[in-house]
C-alpha cells in the first residue's frame, strides 16, 4: 500500500465506493465552462480544475471527512479554511515536483476518486529517504504543504481523478 514517512498521514474515507461513484458521474457531465479556473498548465494540460464545491454535492461529504482528519492531524479544534481543485490525469500524463507552501497553509492532501491500475503514484523525494505511496480509490494522503511531492506516469490506458486540497487558519 504505501511507505509511510513521519510527515505523512493516510486515512480512507468509510463511504468512499458511493461518494465516488457519484462525483465521477458528475464531473463527467461537466464541461469547460463548468470550470471556475485552471491552473499551472504543463505538458498540454491544466493540472489544476477548480469547480465549485455545490457543483457536485458528493465532494461537500469528502470535504467535511477531509476537514476532520486535517483537524485531528493538526490537532486543532476551531473550523479550517480549506479549498480544493480536481487533478485529471490521462493516460501518459504525469505531474511535475512541486510543493504547496504558497500562503498560510498549514496542512496539504489529496483524496483519490478514480484510480486505474498503474495510473501513477505519488512520490515524496525527501533528501534522506523517497517515500512512494500507490494510491487507492478512497484514500486520502495529508502532508506538511512545504513538502516536495510529484506524481509518476499514468501508465494506464484510463484517466485518474483525484482532488487535492490546502487547509489554512480559518479567517477571523
Amino acid at each position: 500500500m504505501a511507505a509511510h514517512c513521519s510527515r505523512i498521514h493516510i486515512r480512507f474515507h468509510p463511504e468512499a465506493d458511493e461518494l465516488n461513484r457519484l462525483i465521477v458521474d458528475a464531473y463527467r457531465h461537466m464541461g469547460e465552462q463548468d470550470m471556475q479556473r485552471r491552473s499551472h498548465h504543463f505538458a498540454g494540460r491544466y493540472e489544476n480544475l477548480y469547480i465549485e464545491r455545490e457543483r457536485i454535492p458528493a465532494i461537500g461529504r469528502v470535504m467535511e471527512q477531509a476537514e476532520d482528519d486535517a483537524r485531528a492531524i493538526l490537532q486543532r479544534h476551531g473550523p479550517l479554511r480549506s479549498g480544493f481543485w480536481f487533478n485529471d490525469m490521462g493516460p501518459g500524463q504525469s505531474t511535475s515536483e512541486h510543493d504547496h507552501d504558497e500562503d498560510d497553509e498549514l496542512l496539504s492532501g489529496v483524496y483519490y476518486v478514480q484510480v486505474p491500475e498503474k495510473s501513477g503514484d505519488l512520490i515524496f523525494p525527501d533528501t534522506r529517504i523517497r517515500t512512494v505511496v500507490s494510491p487507492q480509490a478512497g484514500m486520502f494522503v495529508f502532508f506538511d504543504p512545504a513538502v516536495r511531492h510529484s506524481v509518476s506516469i499514468n501508465h494506464s490506458a484510463q484517466r485518474r481523478l483525484s482532488i487535492g486540497m490546502n487547509f489554512g487558519p480559518a479567517p477571523e
